[in-house]
Order: C-alpha cells, then sequence, then structure tokens
C-alpha cells in the first residue's frame, strides 16, 4: 500500500486561473506520482502559461490536440495515458489537500471489495461541505426533488447527503462526486472505466452504479478534503445545464428496469424544466 503509486486526471475546458493552483497543490504532494492534464480546448494563452510554469516538471504531462471529447471521454484517454496503480480523477477547480490521495487509496484498499470506488469530501473557501460530496441511490424522484430545492424544505431529502452528519471514518456511500473520485487499475478495468456516452455530468453517478452493479463497493472518505470553486469554465451555462438533462436521460434509460425507461418518458420533461429553469433564474 505505501509502494502504491497514485495518478491524477484532470480533464480542462476553459477553467481559468484555477487551474493553476489545482496542479500545484497537485504537486506540492509527494504521495502523487503525476498529473496527466487532459486539454479539452484551453485558449492559447492558457496553454503558453502551462508550459511556461509547468513544462519543466517531470510529474506534469499534457495532453493537447484531440479537441473537446468531453469529460468521461478525457478522463478515460488521461488514466490509459496514466502509470500508477490507481487513479485519482480531480476537477481542475478542486484543490486537493496533502495527504488526501493516500487516504482514499487506502479507504478504497481496505474496503474489501474489488473493484472499489472512493470520493472524498468536497469543501468550499469556508470548510463547509458541498452538495454532491455522498449521495444516494439517484432515482427519478430524488432527481425532481433536488432540482427544484424541494429538498430544502424540513424533513425532505433528495440524493443529497451533505446535511447529514459527518461520518468520522470512511463509510460505505451509494454514490460520490466525480470532482475528486478514484480507482485502481483492477476496479477501472472491471467497469470499463466511464461511460463515454455522457459528455458533461452524471458521468460519476453512473459509474458508482456501475461499481456496485458488479459486486463492487464505493466508499465515502470524509478527511479526504478538496476546496471546490465550482462553476469557473467559460461554457455557457445553460450549454451546460442541457448536457446534464442529456445525462440524466441517459443514465435512466439505461436503468435495467422497464419502469425505469417509463419513468423518464413521463418524468423527463419535468427534470429538464427544473434543471434549465434553475439554470435560468441563478443567471
Amino acid at each position: 500500500m505505501s509502494r502504491a503509486r497514485i495518478s491524477v486526471v484532470m480533464v480542462s475546458y476553459h477553467t481559468g486561473p484555477a487551474l493553476f493552483e489545482a496542479i500545484r497543490a497537485v504537486l506540492a504532494d509527494p504521495d502523487l506520482t503525476e498529473i496527466i492534464l487532459v486539454d479539452n480546448g484551453n485558449p492559447a494563452a492558457a496553454r503558453r502559461a502551462l508550459v511556461s510554469e509547468f513544462g519543466t516538471e517531470d510529474r506534469f504531462r499534457l495532453l493537447q490536440g484531440h479537441g473537446n471529447i468531453g469529460f468521461a471521454r478525457g478522463s478515460n484517454y488521461g488514466a490509459e495515458m496514466s502509470s500508477g496503480d490507481a487513479v485519482l480523477f480531480l476537477n481542475p477547480d478542486a484543490i486537493l489537500e496533502p495527504g488526501a490521495a493516500r487516504q482514499m487509496l487506502e479507504a478504497g484498499q481496505k474496503s474489501g471489495h474489488l473493484p472499489w470506488l472512493s470520493g472524498g469530501r468536497l469543501v468550499d473557501g469556508q470548510g463547509v461541505e458541498q452538495r454532491g460530496s455522498r449521495r444516494g441511490t439517484v432515482s427519478l424522484f430524488s432527481v425532481l426533488l433536488a432540482f427544484t430545492l424541494l429538498d430544502r424544505l424540513p424533513g425532505i431529502r433528495s440524493y443529497n447527503y451533505h446535511r447529514d452528519p459527518l461520518p468520522s471514518a470512511p463509510v460505505s456511500m451509494p454514490t460520490v462526486s466525480g470532482a475528486v473520485m478514484m480507482l485502481d487499475r483492477a476496479s477501472l478495468k472491471a467497469v470499463g472505466g466511464f461511460d463515454a456516452g455522457y459528455f458533461l455530468h452524471v458521468e460519476d453517478i453512473a459509474i458508482c452504479r456501475a461499481v456496485r452493479e458488479v459486486g463492487g463497493g464505493v466508499v465515502f472518505v470524509p478527511d479526504a478534503r478538496a476546496r471546490h470553486y465550482g462553476s469557473t469554465s467559460e461554457a455557457p451555462t445553460l450549454t451546460v445545464e442541457w448536457h446534464k438533462v442529456r445525462g440524466f436521460f441517459r443514465y435512466f434509460w439505461a436503468g435495467r428496469s422497464v419502469g425505469s425507461k417509463l419513468g423518464i418518458v413521463l418524468l423527463g420533461p419535468f427534470i429538464a424544466a427544473a434543471i434549465l429553469g434553475r439554470a435560468l433564474f441563478s443567471r
């Protein structure tokens, strides 16, 4: 365990200054063997700045020239090019705390599962846990509750567990966030990596389900923290949210039950309206 090599894979598209801070945090952690940055289309000036600051760093590798292939395919590409025994998928606007990756690796290896997947805790600038770090089993009804914000009412709970008491040790959890997520090589092989049919959003929920469906386990590691800026990409908000809608449609249509497919036909328009409506309201 102490000799296991950990690779970090980041997929970046017009991330902005947070990307540089995130890379520096990875390079400052001696537990991390390398960082693979999959450049899905950053501006030319940002690429020059990346080469200028990190080009001589042995642990840094920049993959570019492939265009915007989406988060799932980009993550798989980075994992294929990495050399570690385990791969930490990290958002380019998530600032990983020292030692967090090692805790995620140990929690996964001690879980007793194969495949295993571990997730860390996302916090804001004040250290408050963000939505998404730990989630229950995602259903059509729980998605509607989350995106209509009804889950903020007393006594109503969606799939987000961030308001629950924080566990004192790693704990089994149906779903964790792809913003800070780790699998070892055997686990990645067992589930085939991320489903490349997802372009942006929901691929993390899908891979957690894939791990569970083949008898593996998902673990939430509360002390493995990453400060997450969120919404740093210059991509249009409605475009991002539309990919989220498509992701949920794909997720529920891919469900094994007839009820899941029927449910997305009946409730799909309401889910789309809730997600896109919230985006418009926030603007």
